[in-house]
This record gives C-alpha cells, structure tokens and sequence, in this order.
C-alpha cells in the first residue's frame, strides 16, 4: 500500500536566500534515505514559502520489502571439525541469527566457504521517518545560522512548529533541542496575518487547505503568478519591468500570497540619475521600475523623465483589502529614500571634484598603503605606462589620463556613501556636468568595468585603460603587502581583478607586454613602499604565478577543452612567451580549438609529435627554428633527408613570424615527407651509429619540433 508523505518545517520569517540553499538539500537528503531504505515512491516535490520548507513524497509504500542475504563464513576447513559444525560455523550461524543446519558450502575463488541465508524483514515507514526526520533538519546547511531560547537547536530562523503526515496517519517527531520543544502534529499556519491554524486531515490534502488559508505553498507557482502579473500590470502602464533575476527569485521568497501593486513616483524625484532611483527601488525596496519601451540608459544620462516611466510595481504580501494602505505606505517610504538621495546630490554639486579628489587624502586605502588619494597616484601612473605601450590616439590618451587623475574622487561623495554600488556611475555625470569631455566622463564610469564574471567590459579605449591600471594597481599594491589569495580566502578580489585584465585586453585585442610592465612597475612600488620591504623579483614572480592561474581559468571558463589550455599556457610555457603577448596566447587557444571541431587536429599532432619523441634524444634547444643553424645537409645520405630538409626550411618563415593557420596546414602537408624519412624505400635510421649522422638527423627532427611548439606544447594534448 502507498501513501503521500508530507513534512512541513514551519518557523519565523526566514531570509529569502535561505530557501533556494536548503530546498535541493533536503531533497537530496530525503531521496538518497528512501533509496537506501528501499522504499518505493514516485514524485518528490520540495517547496517553500517565508514560513516553510516542504517536502512532500508522492506513492510512497508502507513499509520495506523483506531482504535476503547472503553473507560469507569462514573457509570449510576451519569451520568444520569430523563433518559437523565446529566452533568457528557455529559463531557464524549465531551471530547471523540462523540454525547452523541451514548453512551452506559454496566455492569461491578462494577456496570453498560457509554461507548463511539471513532474513532481514523489511521495517514500517512510519517508523523510518519517525527517527529520521530530526536528522533531515539536522543535516540542512546555510548562511547566519542561530539558536533561540536556551536550547541547543540550530536553523536559519526559530523552529515554531511540524507537520508529519504520512497519508491519514501522523508520524510522531519532536524537535528536542528546541525552546519550546516542538512537536510534530497535523496543524499548519495560514497566512501570518490571518493568524490561524490549518488542520490536515491528511498529506494530499497540504496544497490545497493552504491555498483556502491565503498561502500559495507552491513555490513554483508563486513565481507564475508573480511573472504573469509583471508582465500583465507592466503592459497595461506601458513600460517594460526592469527585474533582474536575482531580484525575481528574492521576491518569490518573500511572500506567501503574492499581489502586484502599482505606485507612482513623485514628479520632482524623476530629476533623479535614473540609476539612482532603480537603486532605490531594486536593492533597497525590492521594488520593480518600469523603463520607457524602446529607450535605452546613457550611462552619463542625469535625469530619469526620459528613461523611467513614473509608475513602479510592488509585490505585496497582504491582504487584498488593505492594498491602497499598502501602496500608500510603499510610496511614502520611496519618496523618503529619494528625498535623501536629493539632498546627497545638492550637496555633492557644491564641491568640485577637484576637491573631492584632495579630500581623498584623509581616507586609508589599506594598511600601509597610504590614503584613497595615493593610490589614485598610482593609478594615473600605470595608465601612463600603458599608454606608452599601446597604440591609442592622442584624444584617448588625453582622456585616459584625465580619467585616471579623477576615477576615485566619487569614493568621499555623499551620493556615494549612501549608494556605494553607484561609485564610479555618480563620478562620471558629476564630471561630465562639471564641463569635463564626454570622453573622460565615461572612462571614470568604466573602470569599475568588468564588475564580475559576466558583466559588461568598458566600450570605450580610454575606460579600458583606466580600467587595466586600476586593476594593476590593486594587484601590485596588495601583493606588495603581502597578503595573496588563498582557497576560498580572496577579499580584495584579486582573483576577479587578474580575470579583469585577461578580459579587457582579449576583447580590445591590445598586444601589450604586461611582463615588461610588471618589472618596471614593481620596481617603482618597491620605491613607493619602503615598509614593506618589497623584493623586485619575487613581487614579479607571484603575479605572474597568479596571472597564469587567472589565463588559465578564464580560457577554460569561456570553453575552451583544459588540455589544449595547457597546451598553450602550461607550466612548460616561459613567463615571456605567455606574457609578452596576451593575443597570441588568444590566438592560438582559437585555432586549435578550430583544428578540433575539424577533426583535423589528430592529423597535425601524430606528424609532429612522432618527430617530437625521437629529438628528445638530442639535445638542441627550443629557440632554434633555422635548420640552416643546426644542420648539415652534406652529411645526408639518402634523398628522404633533403625533402625534410625543405619541409622545415619552409616552415621557418612561418614560424618566426607567427603565421599559426599556415604554420598547423604546411605541418599537416609535410606528412608524406615525415613517413617516407621514417619508413619509406628510402627512409633513415635515426639512431645511427655514427655519432655526428646521429647528430645532424636528431637536429633535423628537432627543428620541426620547435617549429610546431611556437604554436603549441603537443604532448599536451590528448589524443
């Protein structure tokens, strides 16, 4: 026989995170006990409001089936003494639970042993769940976790009460730990502002007797309802619904009876940055803004009128009869927010920010690494010398060092202050109303650029620029420190900023020499921070351990297979070769990425890497690519040499100059040459006892090798 199965953990309001962490945990928990249990069930369903967590199990049978063992005894030779069961068999049958008549002999590799057939009868559900319930709550993991009263029970929020049900009958459970302690019963609660219990007559009844208390249980159909009513209240005002997911997760979690409201903005606050009012509204309120169809936000816009529409969409968690209450109460605590950030941006516009930029002298950067304002200094030092290296207009170099002066002068604005997550966006319009080029102005706004993995990358040359100097900047100064990135440790972002870095130069396709970079600026830091005691070499040497971990990581985060990453960017990859040209690195991930989806790639590696195996004999270098320099073509002694020979004098040319696509096609045609030289009429022995014929044929083979690794180490690759 099958039932339903339901448990509901009902507590205080939890955090609106909590529920998307804990949900696939206890569903994982409660499938993997059934299974190791044997209970057959159907469908498992995990769901929540800000009240609860659910489970419920669908046909789940009433108790396990019977089980019969086989379990292994000692050899026949130990446990029989003059054909009858001697002390060993009759130890076994009794810690088996079975008469040692029932015993029997069976061959095994190792030799013939005693085997006992053990019964385990199956045990009730009812009693399963009972003593494994508290252990599922147990076992649930999260973020700020407390304990409530003076007992020992830990949860996100405090525990209030449990609902077991397994079909009609209730699985009795108590919370011991708890203060109160709690047990389980057949009573949920309706929604928190009818303030009433739900009884349950029984599981499959859960759904439903909610819903007829005001509570959408289903958390999967609260997101529809809340999804369709957007979309609906958003058409009918004319505007789209700007709500991120985030955002729509965190909204779905917040209520257990959703309805969309509509509000309005006052007229005076619409002269707001739009970024500022849907900060207000988003992040603060969890309130959705409505952007003007077809309008799109010029980052240095400052008004709202024409980007925002003045109507804005609340997801409300009350009763219906209170919703001109509830929307009144919403727009009042907006037009207060909005206030403030008013009177933050009068007051910011009577300080220029030339002075705010001084101002950032009184403010500590990190220990030891003087105030926000030196470390502006730095950063208009490193976008000098990138501009040195990069081939950029004078407009953007104008820009970019102008941008560089002032990028952080935002950082003591009280706009700031109050919405740090504007920094960067509210110095770009203070600048460009303060009569600085548009220019300039977006570059500020810019370097912050990218945020985060997937966020968008500065549009602009001169934002790049700053943006590759603050980055740089923070990865000197705090390596100079001493403090580096360790497991999950990395509070200043370190790690993101070297992804940053890769980002921007791959996506501008700006070959810049950052090793060069990185010894003339680390010599410059260790002039800058004497206290530190900073070693040139050994500064270097970490950051480009760190930025060879970031190449890494980013090729394999944008697709790219992990052994052809290594086959590029691996440890046998010199420090000058990875990073005196971040493009090359780009461009050569790309080909043999293309050679593969191509099936061509096999082709390229067997020429090669049959070459490869025998110049490991020998002992010339890797930077040699002439064979001219290495070999002696008097010395040849069958015709199969001579058109080695040519294959690799015309590889030269396209290996020095980096032709990597002509390069892999003139390695792929040069197979015929490679078979006949090994096993054509006219083919050689390497290996030959004469050590200089030796010699000069372990050359030839070992040109072509260092020929193929300017385009990749291919032992790395797997076949």
């Amino acid at each position: 026989m099958a039932s339903t199965f339901l448990l509901e953990i009902g507590t205080e309001e939890l955090p609106a995170d909590f529920a998307r962490l804990a949900l696939p945990q206890l569903k994982a928990t409660v499938a993997g006990d059934l299974k190791a249990w044997r209970l057959n069930h159907g469908p498992i369903q995990v769901t929540s409001t800000p009240r609860r967590l659910a489970v419920i199990v669908e046909n789940l049978v009433d108790r396990q089936e019977d089980l019969r063992e086989d379990r292994k005894g000692p050899p026949v030779a130990q446990a029989y003494v003059d054909g009858q069961p001697g002390p060993a068999a009759l130890g076994f049958a009794r810690r088996c639970g079975v008469d040692p008549s029932t015993l029997q002999v069976r061959a095994t590799p190792k030799g013939d042993c005693v085997f006992a057939t053990v019964l385990l009868e199956g045990q009730s559900t009812l009693s399963l769940l009972q003593e494994h319930i508290p252990a599922w709550i147990d076992a649930l993991q999260g973020r700020r976790f407390m304990r409530w009263g003076s007992g020992d029970q830990r949860f996100s929020r405090p525990v209030r009460w449990l609902v077991a049900l397994f079909g009609e009958a209730s699985v009795p459970v108590t919370l011991a730990a708890s203060d109160p302690v709690v047990h389980s019963g057949r009573s949920s609660r309706a929604h928190r502002l009818l303030d009433q219990p739900v009884d349950l007559a029984e599981a499959e009844a859960y759904g439903a007797a909610l819903a007829a208390a005001g509570v959408v249980v289903d958390r999967d159909e609260r997101a529809d309802m809340i999804r369709t009513a957007l979309k609906e209240r958003s058409q009918a005002l004319q505007g789209e619904p700007d709500c991120p997911p985030a955002l729509f997760e965190e909204l779905v979690d917040l209520v257990e009876a959703p309805r969309v409201l509509t509000g309005s903005i006052a007229d005076r606050y619409l002269a707001l940055p739009p970024e500022v009012i849907i900060t207000v509204m988003q992040s603060h309120q969890r309130y959705v803004p409505l952007r003007r169809p077809g309008v799109s936000m010029d980052p240095l816009g400052l008004s709202a009128r024409e980007v925002l529409c003045p109507d804005f969409l609340l997801v409300s968690n009350g009763l219906a009869s209170a919703d001109d209450r509830i929307r009144a109460g919403n727009q009042r605590v907006l037009s207060a927010r909005l206030a403030d950030a008013e009177f933050f941006l009068t007051v910011d516009r009577r300080q220029p920010s030339s002075e705010r930029r001084e101002a950032l002298q009184a403010v500590t950067f990190a220990e030891g690494l003087g105030s926000l304002r030196d470390r502006s200094d730095r950063i208009e030092h490193l976008a000098g010398q990138l501009l040195a290296q990069l081939d950029c207009s004078q407009a953007t170099q104008e820009a970019a060092r102008r941008a560089a002066h002032l990028c952080k002068h935002d950082l003591v604005s009280q706009m700031v202050g109050e919405f740090p997550e504007l920094q960067g966006l509210i110095g770009g319009k203070y600048l460009l109303e303060e009569g600085e080029s548009r220019a300039v102005a977006l570059a500020v706004v810019e370097h912050y650029q990218p945020r985060g993995a997937g966020d968008a990358l500065p549009s602009s040359d001169a934002g790049a620029v700053v943006a590759l100097a603050e980055r740089l900047e923070l990865l000197l100064s705090i390596f100079a420190k001493g403090e580096r990135p360790s497991g999950s440790s990395d509070p200043y972002a370190l790690r993101r900023a070297g992804n940053g870095i890769l980002q921007i130069l791959w996506e501008r396709g700006w070959r810049l020499d950052l090793l060069e970079l990185l010894k003339g600026a680390a010599g410059r830091w260790q002039e800058l921070l004497p206290a530190f005691a900073v070693e040139a070499d050994v500064l270097v040497r970490d950051l480009v351990l760190l930025l060879r971990q970031r190449i890494h990581s980013q090729l394999e985060d944008d697709g790219h297979d992990p052994d052809l990453v290594q086959a590029v960017a691996g440890d046998a990859v010199s420090d000058e070769r990875l990073l005196c040209d971040l493009i090359d690195v780009l461009d050569r991930i790309r080909l043999l990425s293309q050679l593969r989806e191509q099936n061509r790639l096999v082709a390229l590696q067997a020429v090669v890497q049959r070459a490869a195996r025998l110049a490991e004999k020998g002992d010339l270098s890797y930077g040699v690519l002439d064979a001219a320099d290495a070999v002696d073509p008097e010395r040849f002694a069958s015709p199969s040499e001579q058109a080695m020979y040519g294959v690799v004098q015309q590889l030269k040319p396209l290996a020095q100059a980096r032709n990597y696509q002509a390069l892999a096609n003139a390695l792929v045609e040069a197979t015929p040459s490679l078979e006949a030289f090994f096993d054509g009429d006219q083919s050689v022995m390497v290996m030959a006892d004469d050590p200089e014929l030796r010699r000069n044929r372990l050359n030839l083979l070992s040109v072509l090798r260092n020929q193929a690794t300017v385009l990749a180490q291919f032992e790395r690759i797997q076949a």
